[in-house]
C-alpha cells in the first residue's frame, strides 16, 4: 500500500526550497526512541514503506512504531526518451520534504538497543544522514 494523500488542490507541484531547519516533529514525542534526520531531502513513499517493514519484522510483533512524515508533495517526470518541451510530465511518486531536525520515525515499548538495531536497519533504506535520538522530558 503506497502513502499518498487522498486528494490534493492541484495534481501537479513545484519543486519549491527546502532551505532551513525543521520547524516541527524536533523531539520525540510518542515513543521512547527515534531516528533524527541531519541532513536535507525527499523521502518518497517507498522510502517510508520499506522503513516501516524493515522496523515491523525486526521487532517481531513487539513494540510499535510511529511514523512522523508523510508523502504529500507530487513529483512529476516525463517518459523516457522524450524530447524537450512539450508540458510538465505526469505526477510520478510522492515525496515527503524532510529538513535536518526532523524525527521520522519513533519506537517504543522495546528496549534501547533493539530500537537501536532497528532504526540502523530503517536507516540505512533511506538516501539521507540520520541520528537515534531519545526521549527527553520538555516542561
Amino acid at each position: 500500500m503506497a502513502l499518498m494523500p487522498v486528494r490534493t488542490k492541484f495534481r501537479k507541484m513545484q519543486k519549491g526550497q527546502h532551505k532551513g531547519t525543521s520547524k516541527a516533529a524536533n523531539f520525540v514525542d510518542f515513543g521512547e526512541f527515534g531516528m533524527q534526520s541531519l541532513e536535507r531531502g525527499r523521502v518518497t513513499n517507498h522510502q517510508i514503506e520499506a522503513c516501516r517493514v524493515a522496523i515491523n519484522r525486526y521487532f517481531n510483533r513487539r513494540g510499535k512504531v510511529w511514523i512522523r512524515i508523510f508523502p504529500d508533495k507530487s513529483v512529476s517526470k516525463k517518459p523516457a526518451e522524450t524530447r524537450m518541451g512539450k508540458g510538465k510530465g505526469a505526477p510520478d511518486h510522492w515525496v515527503a520534504v524532510v529538513r535536518p531536525g526532523r524525527v521520522m520515525f519513533e519506537v517504543g515499548g522495546v528496549p534501547k538497543e533493539m530500537a537501536q538495531n532497528a532504526l540502523r536497519r530503517a536507516a540505512a533504506k533511506l538516501g539521507i544522514k540520520t541520528r537515534f535520538v531519545e526521549r527527553v522530558e520538555r516542561v
